[in-house]
Parts: structure tokens; C-alpha cells; sequence
């Protein structure tokens, strides 16, 4: 188990000033460049590189895993390295990683840069959200941890794409690995600048090479198999079954050691005896897969079906982002101001998300961004709402001990959501195409007056235009064809929608059931706590004179120093005493 870092701030320059939050933001800003640059950019660095497409998949393949890796790995590196310097370390290896990736098309050269990218973005996330917790008092977290998340999730599913679409059509997929190098020397620079928390003294530990080993094998295989699955069929392909398979065993065999190495493991899995992170944990886990399911979708049906460039499909999300930073906003201010419990936005942000992927699921080929953009928005209201809910559940229960390794798992489980989600998305397109496409074509035959009609109107289009007969003929029923192509793929993306906002209102009433019986746990287990004292009601003794409030509270701080001069009974009773006292909130005056 390794011991995270219990931190204070350092007192030589002020680390609670807003310059530290602007520079963990824009850290955070670089890895949400770097982990969307080839969602719209897939085809263009294709082509560039000369790699086939499955060459291409370790692209994706080794910056997703290294990404997860590096949220497992990050909590030991707290306890060995000053907070500032690894996250100012993990910023410049992500803006030089990105700044070589600019200047070279080698295939092999690119997928170790990815790899570092991930690795650095995954570390820096962790830490960075780390420090704010511990750099800041929890009342100010709820302002705090919208920033945060502003780079963190909104840029990546939101800004980045609107910023990448325009570079690819204006410029290159060169330009958007360049872009980091700017905002990750600024991050460090404003990092340069202040000072952040200073890990207290800790017993170092050896780092787990075994489990990292163990756990590194799970990550890589499962990020291949759900990333690449749909590909090959899934288990129908050897390969996939393989790495399903030794992914699986490591898995078994990581848990098995981390609980055999215990308290020297790897990973502190203490976090999970918090029934709120462990709600939370799983809500995030679901919304994960809403949130990059439809970050996925939205973009690709823009572009596969409506035909949007890579700019109009980067800019249909961005009104979106605005909507997201405002729910985050407002949700902040319920949280801090008005002392609204986070648990209160979760089904709101649930039911938006769930309304607006259902009005996306009537979208057609003729559909545009303006009958998109209200369904659009409403996504992004709910995403706020749903993501700074689940945050401040997760975490407000953890403490310096387990509050790095809780941050670690909490994004390892969203990334795997993101990854289930558009990979069941992404399967569920693709049987869905090849389906209509049997059940539309099977009705469209030449004996079908409508189908004969069309067939002629297209004909003698094509015939006006200058083809001769036979061949307008032919290439009516090339276009026809197109168009029953067209719409099966409409039809699939709106199954797709709708499967998301189904997955929701199932989800809903399971995630409630789970919190009401993770809350039930938790009170049995307090109630079997050996720590529990049964409190007797105390002998009424009458006072000789009237004692002013001053004068009981200097009663009771000096009960224990005369505790021993005292009765049995009388010593028990002052016990409780002293023991319900510091359990109070204190005060410097009553």
C-alpha cells in the first residue's frame, strides 16, 4: 500500500494564490490537447505517416494505457518527489514529447512520443488535482475543483476539438501537437513562480515492481481489446481473445498480490471503505462512458453522415463547452455558497443528459447544427451538473493518506468507462449499419413503383447532363444505392443516441439502489465498531451554586488532571465527557 503524501504548504512564497490554480489548469489544458489530437485527425496523420490502420491503433492504444498507468503510478511518485517539481517535470515532458511529435512522421518515433504523452498527462492530472486539495481548505473545493475541471474534462470534450478541427483545415495535424509547447511552458513558468504544497516526512517505501508489472499487463491489454475490438469482430479474432484472456489473469493476479503485499502493495485501496467514493466511483464510471460515448458520436455523425468539415464538427460541441463551464459555475456556487449537498445534482445531471441524447436520436440526414444545438446544450448543462457532483462526493471523505491513490483510481475508472462506452458504441454502429442495410435493401427493387419512379427521375437527370442512357441508368443505381447506405447509417447513429440515453434510465434507479445500500453498510459496520461506547445517563447531582458557561468549560478542561482523585463512576462519566467535547466543533468563546 503505498503512503501518500499528507501536505502543507510551504511557507516562503504563497501557494493558495490564484496563479497556482491558473498554472494546474493550463497543465491540465495540454494533456486535453494531446489525448483528443487524433479523434479528427485520424485520417490526415494516416496519411501522412504511411501507416496502416492497424500500425495506427498503437497510437491510441499506447497513450490511453500509459495515461491509466500513469494514474496508478503517480501516488507513489508523491511520496518521493516534491509535488511542484513533478508536476512542473510531467508539463515539460508533455510539452517536449509533443513539440518532437510535430517535427516527425516515423511511425515508430511517434507511438514512443504518445507513450510519454500519456504517461506525463496521467501523472500531472493526479498531482495536479492533488495539490489543489491539499493547498486549499475544503469550503473553498467546490470553486476549486469546477476550475480544474474546466481542463480536465470541458476542454477535452468541447475545446479541443473546435481548436483541432480549424489547425487541420487551415494548417496541419502538425500544428495541433505544437500548440501544447506554448501552454505547457507558460504552466510551468507560472508553476516557476509559486510555491506548492510540502510533503510532510513519510517512511519511504520501495516501489511495487511487481504489481506495477501486473497492473501495467491489465492496462495494455484492455486498452487494445476495447479500443480495437470492434475491428476485428471482437472475439473472433484470435488476438483479441488472447489479450482478453492475459489481461483477465493479470488482473486476478494484481489483486491477489496487492492483498498478499499489504500494507507494501502498489495501490491503497482504503478509499474504497468510504461508502461516498465508492458511489462515487461508480457514477463515474457510468458517466464516463456518456461523456467520451457522446463526444465520440456527436462529432462523427457531423462529419460521417451530415458531411461537416473537421471545423464545423470541432465547433458544434463548442456552445456546448460554454454551457459545461456555466453548470459548473452554478453547481460551485449551490455547493460553497448556498451549502447545497452534492448528492442533490446527480439525478438533475443524470436527466438532462438522458433528454438530450434522446432528441439526438431523431436527428436525419437533413438534420443541421441549429436542430442539433439545443439537445447539444442540454448535454453540457447536464455534464456539469453531474462531473463537480461526483468529485466532491468522491473526495470529501479521503484524506492525506488515501487522497492521491483515490484520485488515481477515480480516473483510471472514468477512462475505462470512456473506453466500454465508445467501444460498445462504436459496435453497436456498426451491426446496426450492416443490419438496416439488409432490411432497406431487400425493399428496394426495381418492381417497386416508387423505386421504378425514382430510378427514372434519376436517369433521365443524368441523361440531361450529357451520359448516355445505359450508363445514366448504371449510375442511378450507384446513387440509390448511396442514399440506402446514407440512411441505414442515420438510422444506426440514432440507435446509438438512444442506446446512451437508455443506459441512463436504467442506470438511475440501479445507482440509487447501490448508494442506499452502500449508506445501510455503512452504518451496520459503524454499528459493530469495537470503538462504539454505550453512554449511560450520568447521576443528577445537585449544583450548590449557579456556574456560568466560562466557568463549566474551565470545569472540564481540568477534569482530566484530577481524573485519577476522582470516583470510579465519576471518572467514567468525565470520560464521556471529555470524549463527546472533542468530537464537538471548537470555539474560541461560548
Amino acid at each position: 500500500m503505498t503512503t501518500a503524501v499528507v501536505a502543507l504548504p510551504s511557507h516562503g512564497k504563497p501557494a493558495t494564490g490564484a496563479l497556482l490554480v491558473t498554472a494546474i489548469v493550463l497543465a491540465a489544458l495540454t494533456e486535453a490537447i494531446a489525448s483528443t489530437v487524433l479523434s479528427l485527425g485520424r485520417a490526415d496523420i494516416i496519411g501522412d505517416i504511411y501507416a496502416t490502420p492497424d500500425e495506427f491503433a498503437w497510437l491510441d492504444v499506447g497513450y490511453t494505457a500509459f495515461k491509466m498507468i500513469g494514474f496508478i503510478a503517480a501516488p507513489w511518485l508523491m511520496t518521493r518527489i516534491n509535488l511542484r517539481s513533478l508536476i512542473i517535470g510531467a508539463t515539460l515532458v508533455m510539452g517536449t514529447a509533443c513539440g518532437l511529435a510535430a517535427f516527425t512522421a516515423r511511425l515508430d518515433l511517434l507511438i514512443a512520443l504518445r507513450v510519454f504523452q500519456g504517461l506525463s498527462g496521467g501523472i500531472l492530472l493526479v498531482v495536479g488535482q492533488a495539490i489543489i486539495f491539499l493547498a486549499y481548505p475544503r469550503t473553498y473545493q467546490p470553486i476549486l475543483q469546477a476550475l480544474f475541471a474546466m481542463g480536465s474534462v470541458v476542454a477535452p470534450a468541447t475545446i479541443a476539438p473546435a481548436l483541432q478541427g480549424w489547425l487541420l483545415d487551415t494548417h496541419s495535424w502538425t500544428w495541433i501537437f505544437f500548440s501544447v509547447v506554448p501552454v505547457a511552458m507558460a504552466a510551468a513558468g507560472l508553476l516557476l513562480m509559486v510555491d506548492g504544497p510540502a510533503p510532510s516526512k513519510a517512511t519511504p517505501r520501495p516501489f511495487d515492481w511487481i504489481g506495477f508489472a501486473l497492473v501495467s499487463t491489465t492496462l495494455l491489454c484492455f486498452t487494445y481489446v476495447l479500443s480495437q475490438g470492434s475491428r476485428w469482430d471482437w472475439f473472433e479474432e484470435p488476438r483479441i481473445v488472447w489479450l482478453t484472456v492475459v489481461g483477465s489473469a493479470a488482473l486476478l493476479a494484481f489483486l491477489g498480490q496487492q492483498v498478499m503485499t499489504s500494507p507494501r502493495s502498489l495501490l491503497d485501496f482504503t478509499a474504497f471503505r468510504s461508502d461516498d467514493f465508492t458511489f462515487a466511483f461508480i457514477v463515474s464510471f457510468v458517466a464516463g462512458a456518456a461523456l467520451f460515448g457522446s463526444a465520440f458520436l456527436i462529432p462523427a455523425f457531423a462529419v460521417s453522415v451530415l458531411a461537416f468539415t473537421p471545423t464545423g464538427a470541432g465547433l458544434l460541441l463548442l456552445p456546448s463547452g460554454a454551457l459545461f463551464v456555466g453548470a459548473l459555475l452554478l453547481a460551485a456556487f449551490l455547493f460553497q455558497v448556498r451549502r447545497v449537498a452534492p448528492f442533490a445534482t446527480v439525478p438533475f445531471g443524470i436527466l438532462m443528459i438522458m433528454v438530450a441524447m434522446w432528441m439526438l436520436s431523431g436527428s436525419t440526414s437533413q438534420s443541421g447544427a441549429d436542430d442539433m444545438m439545443g439537445a447539444i446544450l442540454l448535454r453540457g448543462l447536464g455534464l456539469g451538473f453531474l462531473f463537480l457532483s461526483i468529485t466532491l462526493i468522491a473526495f470529501s471523505t479521503l484524506n492525506g493518506a488515501n487522497l492521491a491513490s483515490g484520485i488515481g483510481l477515480f480516473n483510471t475508472g472514468r477512462q475505462l468507462g470512456g473506453l466500454m462506452g465508445v467501444a460498445g458504441l462504436q459496435t453497436l454502429i456498426e451491426h446496426n449499419v450492416a443490419g438496416n442495410l439488409a432490411v432497406l435493401g431487400s425493399h428496394v427493387s426495381a418492381g417497386v413503383p416508387a423505386i421504378s419512379e425514382r430510378l427514372t427521375a434519376m436517369t433521365a437527370m443524368l441523361v440531361a447532363k450529357g451520359m448516355d442512357a445505359a450508363g445514366a441508368g448504371r449510375a442511378a443505381m450507384s446513387l440509390l444505392g448511396r442514399i440506402v447506405a446514407g440512411q441505414s447509417t442515420v438510422i444506426a447513429f440514432d440507435t446509438a443516441f438512444n442506446a446512451v440515453a437508455i443506459l441512463f434510465l436504467i442506470a438511475a434507479p440501479v445507482l440509487v439502489t447501490i448508494k442506499i445500500g452502500l449508506a445501510r453498510y455503512a452504518k451496520a459496520q459503524a454499528a459493530k465498531s469495537p470503538g462504539t461506547v454505550g453512554v449511560q445517563p450520568r447521576p443528577q447531582v445537585k449544583p450548590k451554586r449557579e456556574e456560568n458557561p466560562r466557568q463549566v468549560v474551565q470545569l472540564y478542561s481540568g477534569a482530566r488532571s484530577n481524573l485519577a482523585d476522582r470516583p470510579a463512576q465519576q471518572q467514567y462519566s468525565d470520560s464521556v465527557m471529555l470524549s463527546l467535547q472533542s468530537c464537538a466543533p471548537s470555539t474560541q468563546t461560548l
